[in-house]
């Protein structure tokens, strides 16, 4: 008998990366979420990487934590276990719901299966990404679509192109939107947004912020041509600062070879997570005019860290940012017109704040927690 029981789940997070990259946030929120509210809602295993045994163990005190094989830190290792250590060892914890967070998942699980597909722009935006991350993901996704009992996407946007694109069965699609860690995420003191100043070497100075991963599809490269254009003639023009991870998108150092030598543009990399609200909050305005995303993490941890955002009207960017963001196209002289318009309305850039800080609020990990739990409860019956 099932019924009344919550259904025993195995998680499997070893797809989580060593930077906590979208996919981390995405799988350090939901079981953070379900370590407060899984009393009587689901009995939790956890399958992570050796590196983050200490943090889940520590997250999920009521779960079953379990380290993965050494080898599965390497993906092509990871994609082989998952088709057979990772079916085996759901047999052996009872498991009677699989998760895999991130696209793939095993062709033989032994029980029922859901899936993360995180979204569709492997389709809607095919050339943003190289040949074999196309082909691998686009048969990863209709793999999961064919083989999972249900899917679970982050936004409306997402659902409604797989079942356009690829005629998936809307019946077997929820849609959990993605939160925001309120303590991580939050509007910066004084002394929080001058230490990142300090640490980026900007002293006063003033900046429009990109935090995110240099993937084409991040549109960066118009963002650098834009800010130079909107920045350009000011008497004392904001810095471009482009932090995170370093991508793949080779556009990107040419717009940065075009800059004007009195603008000043940084790349610092990845930044301590601890300094994100100081950056993101500390910004002019922190811009993200992509050309498309699965749900639009980055936009909402901006608006949680109380900056003004300007992003695109693309995909599911609207769902996330509504009224609380301001809008601009992906072609670099919009994004000089529409900076430009903010930069010079500071009253603007203060409404915008309140407002994408409030909406913020919205998005909880609890509430993504609880769909990830009915998805789970009617992949079991």
């Amino acid at each position: 008998m099932t019924a009344g029981r919550p259904p025993r789940v195995l998680i499997d997070a070893t797809s989580v990366p060593a930077d906590r990259g979208g996919v981390g946030r995405y799988v350090d929120g939901l079981l953070g979420a379900l370590g407060r509210v899984c009393g009587s809602g689901v009995d939790l295993v956890v399958v992570s990487l050796r590196t983050d045994l200490e943090r889940y163990t520590r997250m999920l005190p009521g779960a079953e934590v379990i380290p993965a094989p050494a080898a599965v830190a390497h993906r092509p290792a990871r994609l082989a276990w998952e088709q057979t250590g990772l079916p085996l060892l759901a047999q052996q914890v009872g498991a009677e719901v699989l998760h895999s967070p991130f696209y793939t998942c095993p062709l033989r699980a032994g029980c029922p299966v859901t899936v993360t597909v995180h979204d569709a722009t492997f389709f809607t935006e095919p050339e943003h990404y190289d040949k074999s991350r196309r082909t691998f993901f686009r048969s990863a996704i209709k793999t999961s679509l064919r083989r999972a009992d249900r899917v679970i996407v982050p936004s409306k946007a997402t659902r409604d192109e797989l079942i356009r694109l690829l005629d998936a069965d809307p019946t077997r699609i929820d849609v959990a939107y993605h939160g925001v860690d309120q303590a991580a995420f939050h509007a910066p003191s004084e002394e929080e947004k001058a230490r990142v100043r300090a640490r980026l070497g900007l002293g006063s100075s003033s900046y429009v912020a990109f935090l995110g991963a240099k993937e084409p599809r991040k549109n960066v490269p118009n963002l650098i041509r834009g800010w130079a254009r909107a920045v350009g003639d000011r008497a004392d023009p904001p810095a471009l600062v482009i932090a995170g991870g370093q991508g793949h998108d080779d556009d990107i150092d040419r717009a940065v070879a075009e800059v004007p030598s009195h603008l000043r543009l940084l790349r610092p990399g990845y930044l301590r997570y601890a300094d994100l609200p100081g950056f993101l909050g500390g910004a002019l305005v922190a811009a993200y005019p992509s050309y498309g995303e699965g749900f639009g993490l980055p936009i909402l941890e901006a608006m949680a860290c109380a900056a003004p955002v300007l992003t695109t009207p693309r995909l599911s960017l609207p769902e996330v940012g509504g009224d609380a963001v301001a809008y601009t196209s992906e072609d670099p002289d919009q994004i000089a017109t529409d900076l430009t318009a903010l930069l010079d309305d500071e009253q603007r850039r203060l409404s915008l704040a309140k407002a994408g800080f409030d909406r913020a609020k919205e998005f909880t990990w609890e509430s993504s927690a609880e769909v990830h739990i009915a998805a789970w409860s009617r992949a079991r019956s």
